[in-house]
């Protein structure tokens, strides 16, 4: 396997956990958060300060979760005590965090190539690559965000099926339902909003920390990548249960990021990411409905075969 296809499965599971807070706002809560493009760049940019000033990759990585959360609050109160629109309120907060990733960068970009990070760590476990035949399947340090990725996964299956997991998902069913039960849905919201934005900023910082640098225009398009994944996961492995869906939706990730690479091995220019990442969204939702319409007049036909016969 090579280096393009290798770096693309690291890629996918970093994004992993991109996708799996935009999935707690588009499927969960269904809301549409644009809060998602500020918040990645947020938690790039603060765990990058932190490091750069000598706080430890694991504790800047932390912050980086409870400041994205606090985005997501912020948007989230907009919404439900500010009345203000769901979309419009993401927007908002979006345009405010650029400022604010400024400010707390002091410049546009800061590297992290001479500072110890999450992956310094991670190369001196030296965990061994994962081959068959002869043929590398996973790096090591694939399998390290593997299983981190993994933890994750697990943490919010099982937050999912706790009370608030329920009222909250609950909240995105049903809202006038799930309120005569005496549950307040604006405070479901907010706590689904800010666990959405802390996990997209946790995505950001241990991407900007990959990567080597935190830039204030990397969030630039990552709802569009979130989707993308959920979209992507959904239709290639199912939704049925919660369990299976987060883990799909982290497959998805990985799926998108390998089209990316297949595509850029097949000649296609970096500038076109975007109009392939649109046409990936585009198939994904545009052909199972297809199939599906297909297939109900092929069982339409059937019956009508089958009753004109008798």
């Amino acid at each position: 396997m090579n280096l393009a296809i290798m770096g693309a499965i690291e890629q996918g599971l970093l994004f992993g956990i991109l996708a799996l807070g935009v999935y707690l706002t588009f499927r969960i809560l269904n809301v549409p958060d644009l809060t998602v493009d500020g918040s990645f760049a947020l938690g790039g940019a603060i765990a990058a300060k932190f490091i750069i000033d000598g706080t430890n990759p694991y504790l800047a990585t932390l912050l980086a979760f409870v400041v994205g959360g606090a985005a997501g609050a912020f948007t989230g109160i907009l919404h439900t005590k500010g009345k203000v629109n769901a979309l419009l309120a993401g927007i908002l907060t979006m345009i405010a965090l650029y400022s604010i990733n400024l400010r707390i960068m002091g410049k546009a970009n800061l590297p992290l190539l001479r500072e110890d990070t999450l992956f310094t760590y991670v190369k001196d476990l030296s965990v061994p690559n994962l081959a068959v035949g002869g043929v590398t399947i996973l790096t090591g340090v694939a399998i390290v965000f593997l299983v981190g990725v993994l933890v994750l996964k697990l943490v919010m299956d099982w937050f999912l099926h706790t009370d608030i997991g329920l009222d909250l998902r609950a909240t995105g069913d049903n809202p006038k339902m799930i309120r005569s039960f005496g549950v307040n849905t604006d405070t479901t919201t907010i706590v689904g909003l800010a666990l959405s934005n802390g996990l997209v900023a946790v995505s950001g910082a241990w991407v900007a920390q990959y990567q080597g640098f935190a830039d204030v225009g990397m969030g630039i398009g990552m709802i569009v990548i979130g989707l993308a994944s959920v979209i992507v996961g959904e239709v290639l492995f199912g939704s049925s249960s919660i369990f299976r869906v987060t883990l799909a939706v982290v497959l998805g990730s990985i799926v998108y990021r390998l089209v990316i690479a297949l595509a850029l091995q097949a000649g296609l220019n970096p500038s076109d990411m975007k109009l392939i990442t649109a046409l990936i969204v585009i198939i994904a939702l545009t052909v199972p409905t297809i199939a599906k319409g297909i297939w109900k007049k092929q069982a339409v036909r059937s019956v009508k075969g089958g009753s004109s016969d008798a």
